[in-house]
């Protein structure tokens, strides 16, 4: 009966001016299905049908904000106006579902031009339609991801910091009303941060107010052409799990620094950096980043990582770990989690489906 009188999970939560009807957003997720970036009627039904499911927030996979930024050829991009009228369709659908609309900005730095999962995973030559990739340093990733990246200038540096400024524009034309800065699981941003991928000798390295430079550069520069009545958030890999790496306690000073900057949510996620971090799995396994980084860091956090269970999702919203939680392969196994999560909870009342429903709702 306590979950019948109130569920934590299902109560509304509000950012700036946006208001979620749930505390359950849909994880980015790459689909490897664009042509020229171009999202199409698969991302329609992918994502449409999670906001039909019940979710508060839907937010799109990683999408480049340059072309040389994807992590595959079939990566989803915003880099050109011509990306954009695609994503309202998408958009004017998804809010039609009582769900917030949430992109999250990407460029992948040394792990780009790979081939799709089911394609080998391994990195493309040009014969194969790859191209050459930019990082920090001139450090590979390692594994199948073998090719050794350029070494970002400072033009580059500035070419590309640019670029998100210029997606983040689009996006807004576009429709959504939550973004998200990819500074995780290896991509560029998380290259700069981590000492594992950084190994530059200038101002945007060494040092721990270096390596956050890039990143916190270009928080900046968003926060300045993304209204300030939406929300801005960045993802981070809170630690790389590797000695010497990436950390925790970086994490949380970070988080302090981008909460000044204008963010106002960290999406705590883990890992990435490098191909033979020993990860410990398992259910909830993240979510004391998200605890700590709310507690320390005094910004709201998103919890993510093997989180499938309605209790146990309503228990991290419920004890404060986090403001949110956000489900990835799980709503790839079930779209309408929400709908059977509320019905676990007996909180059917506080979720409403679509009117062409009702009868099973």
């Amino acid at each position: 009966m306590l979950y019948r009188r109130m569920s934590h999970l299902f109560a509304p939560y509000t950012l700036k001016s946006v208001t979620l009807r749930n505390r359950i957003g849909v994880s980015p997720m790459c689909q490897y299905s664009s042509k020229d970036g171009l999202m199409d009627d698969w991302h329609l039904v992918h994502l449409g049908s999670r906001a039909v499911g019940g979710a508060g927030l839907v937010i799109a996979e990683a999408t480049a904000v340059s072309p040389d930024g994807r992590i595959t050829p079939a990566d989803a991009g915003i880099w050109s106006d011509r990306h954009v009228e695609p994503l309202v369709r998408i958009n004017e659908f998804i809010k039609s579902q009582g769900a917030v609309t949430g992109i999250q900005l990407a460029h992948a730095g040394r792990k780009a031009s790979a081939a799709a999962p089911w394609s080998g995973r391994g990195q493309l030559v040009e014969a194969e339609g790859g191209w050459a990739t930019l990082a920090p340093s001139a450090v590979a990733f390692g594994g199948e991801l073998d090719k050794v990246p350029e070494a970002m200038t400072v033009a580059d540096i500035a070419r590309v910091q640019q670029d998100f400024v210029d997606a983040a524009q689009r996006s807004l034309v576009a429709g959504y009303q939550w973004l998200e800065l990819h500074s995780a699981h290896g991509y560029l941003c998380h290259e700069f941060l981590s000492p594992l991928s950084n190994h530059r000798t200038d101002g945007y390295g060494g040092s721990f107010e270096n390596r956050i430079r890039f990143l916190l550069e270009t928080t900046k520069a968003v926060r300045a052409v993304w209204p300030d009545s939406l929300p801005l958030t960045v993802r981070l890999s809170c630690t790389d799990w590797v000695k010497d790496g990436w950390d925790i306690d970086q994490s949380v000073e970070l988080s302090r620094q981008l909460r000044e900057a204008g963010v106002d949510l960290i999406d705590c996620s883990s890992g990435g950096a490098v191909p033979d971090a020993e990860i410990p799995v398992g259910p909830d396994f993240q979510v004391p980043f998200a605890e700590r980084i709310r507690r320390e860091a005094g910004v709201a956090t998103a919890a993510v990582g093997l989180i499938t269970a309605p209790r146990q999702a309503e228990a991290i919203v419920r004890e404060g770990r986090a403001d949110l939680v956000l489900l990835a392969r799980e709503f790839l196994r079930d779209a309408y989690w929400p709908a059977h999560a509320a019905q676990e909870l007996g909180a059917k009342a506080m979720l409403k489906g679509p009117r062409q429903y009702d009868r099973a709702w």
